[in-house]
């Protein structure tokens, strides 16, 4: 009976689809045509808008052009009144053409030669040889006012199509006069071809305009461009004067278009689409009804096999229902559907899921309360092969939305991720380990037979803490070098743990005449003096040495890992010609090198007493201030 029902109910259902795509279809392909129609009409009447639009700002600019213009040459003698040396320099007279926005600037004098201009080719014209230059001269019997415009035509110079205007100079008598070249005259008229007026509006796929000379049939104008117009767009003239109500019609091609047009003075504005492009709007549309209707059938059939299913679906709402009480916090509902064996067991599985998630729930809410301190924990139980975290691991780890998503869906990658930063804990800090290089976190992981369980705090504050109070300790403030303490014990490891063969050496620093300095300058300017010092030492290769201030302006520094003596000479020698190299200026602009005075004292046995290697140098540094100051010495 069931499948009787289904098969009859599908039939009919699809009987009737079919019926309404038939129906569909006819009444959508009208309306289509209707709807391409009032798209044509109103684009066309857009144009037309447009080209009524440009002609009159055409109108109105054209008659404010000559004023315009006559406004700039009038500019241009004041400015020669006002400085009459800019006509006896090309470079002033065309930086004032530039400025006036005009394209020559012309000065005639009073015998109608051209004496100065910002094109020089055209300097001695005479204004009487040529008609194009002549009406000019009737400025000169004029008044101040006398003025002349020209309309746009060949110059005498070059036949170049140019439009002048001239005006009276104030100063002498001559004539100044500017020119103007076409293609500025039409950007000041906004002149615009039919091609730019059809790119200012949008076109759907398929969709050209053109317009035809009304008694030639001539094409002037393209929506995609004259060049681009191929015969495929072309429609007969004779079939263009006819659709005033929109036709189809057969083109050169043999293909079919829809063609509108319109006749707008002695042009017709023509719009047309290929019918292909008609039809296959008509099947997008068509086949999106289908796709609708089938989708409404597969609803159908769904909503009565839930009447035929309705003992099976309503168990399977109230295990919904059921799930959804959990879900927002109802942890102690317990999901009792029976009916089958099948939800008998499914309840069972998702009480035990339930009770498995509530106990972590539980551990997890007594360790935060515990801690009093910001921390994150997780738990993993196998037997519901759910992980459980709190919402502060992300942020605590460092990990990214994506990061965060993956690990914590997958359990096992979950504990590898945790087991790699376990790998890697921060130096001589137990439990403690870097996420990054400015975030520290302290992990306690307990793994069971039955899964795992952890707990992570921030520690980054208190190893910033710590590593700070370390730095103060370990460094001098001023300088930022260690302080003698400290490096005593550094050198003292290198010492000790020297290989046989290699070498190392200790240097006592002393600055030579510093008290000077100070006296002359003041203390600001020894502060600056003991820090350049510093910074010089710091260039010294980090891999064999060991920098340090010792007290006052007295310094050292120890290398070690040398191969020869040689080798350990010229590493110390390196910086008495850093010091050379980068001299310090002092309040008075004076480049000073600073001086020092050193001694050496070397040791190849790893088992030398370190003071007594101090002693040695310290020795040899006290030579070197007796005898030659400024200069490196060596303890023997």
């Amino acid at each position: 009976m069931k499948k009787i029902f289904r098969k009859y109910t599908s039939v009919i259902i699809t009987a009737a689809i079919c019926l309404i795509l038939v129906i569909n279809a006819f009444f959508t392909a009208g309306s289509i045509i209707l709807q391409q129609r009032k798209t044509f009409y109103s684009k066309i009447n857009q144009i037309i808008n447009t080209l009524e639009n440009r002609a009159l700002e055409s109108d109105n600019i054209n008659r404010t052009l000559g004023n315009e213009y006559l406004t700039r040459a009038k500019a241009a003698a004041y400015v020669i009144e006002k400085d009459p040396s800019v006509v006896d320099s090309v470079e002033e007279l065309q930086y004032l053409a530039d400025l006036l926005s005009v394209d020559e600037l012309h000065i005639i004098d009073s015998d109608g030669i051209l004496t100065a201009s910002s094109v020089p080719k055209y300097i001695g014209l005479d204004f009487h040889d040529d008609e194009q230059t002549s009406p000019f001269l009737t400025i000169l019997d004029g008044d101040k006012d006398a003025y002349f415009i020209q309309d746009s035509i060949p110059n005498a110079a070059e036949d170049k199509i140019m439009k002048y205007v001239g005006v009276a100079r104030q100063d002498e008598k001559g004539i100044v006069q500017v020119g103007l070249s076409p293609l500025r005259i039409a950007e000041s008229t906004g002149n615009a071809t039919y091609d730019e007026i059809f790119n200012s509006f949008p076109t759907d796929i398929g969709e050209t305009f053109f317009v035809l000379d009304a008694s030639s049939g001539e094409l002037l104008g393209c929506s995609h461009g004259l060049s681009a117009h191929t015969s495929e767009d072309s429609v007969p003239f004779e079939k263009a004067e006819q659709a005033s109500r929109g036709s189809f019609i057969k083109n050169d091609q043999h293909s079919w278009r829809y063609l509108l047009s319109q006749r707008y003075n002695d042009i017709y504005i023509c719009a047309s689409i290929p019918v292909r492009i008609l039809i296959q709007n008509l099947a997008l549309n068509v086949l999106f009804n289908f796709i609708c209707l089938i989708v409404i059938e597969i609803i159908i059939l769904l909503l009565l096999n839930y009447l035929l299913e309705k003992k099976v679906l309503r168990g399977i709402h109230q295990i919904l229902a059921d799930l959804s009480q959990i879900t927002i916090g109802n942890l102690d509902t317990q999901v009792a559907v029976g009916g089958n064996p099948e939800f008998e067991e499914l309840s069972a599985k998702i009480n035990t899921m339930v009770s498995s998630i509530s106990h972590t729930a539980d551990r997890i809410t007594k360790i935060i309360e515990i801690s009093q301190i910001p921390l994150a924990a997780f738990e993993y139980q196998k037997e519901s092969n759910y992980l459980f975290v709190t919402s502060g691991t992300k942020k605590l780890l460092h990990l990214t939305d994506s990061q965060a998503e993956r690990l914590f869906l997958d359990p096992t990658l979950f504990y590898q991720y945790i087991q790699q930063i376990l790998k890697h804990p921060a130096e001589d800090e137990p439990d403690v380990y870097p996420v990054d290089n400015d975030h520290f976190i302290r992990i306690h992981l307990s793994s069971e037979s039955s899964g795992y369980l952890g707990v992570i705090t921030d520690a980054t504050e208190n190893i910033k803490r710590k590593r700070k109070m370390f730095f103060e300790n370990t460094h001098d403030p001023l300088t930022n070098l260690y302080r003698y303490q400290y490096f005593k014990k550094l050198i003292q490891k290198q010492l000790t743990n020297m290989l046989p063969g290699r070498l190392c050496s200790c240097v006592m620093l002393d600055l030579d005449s510093f008290k000077s300095i100070n006296d002359t300058y003041g203390h600001d300017t020894g502060d600056l003096y003991l820090k350049h010092f510093a910074k010089i030492m710091q260039m010294l290769p980090a891999q064999h040495c060991i920098v340090a201030r010792r007290s006052g302006d007295e310094f050292c520094f120890f290398t070690y890992g040398h191969t020869s003596l040689d080798a350990l000479r010229e590493c110390v020698n390196s910086f008495w010609a850093l010091l050379s190299e980068h001299p310090l200026s002092l309040p008075d602009k004076e480049q000073k090198i600073i001086g020092v005075s050193g001694g050496l004292a070397w040791t190849s046995h790893s088992d030398m007493d370190l003071d007594l290697l101090l002693n040695y140098a310290d020795k040899a540094l006290y030579n070197a201030k007796e005898q030659h100051k400024g200069t490196l010495m060596e303890y023997h």
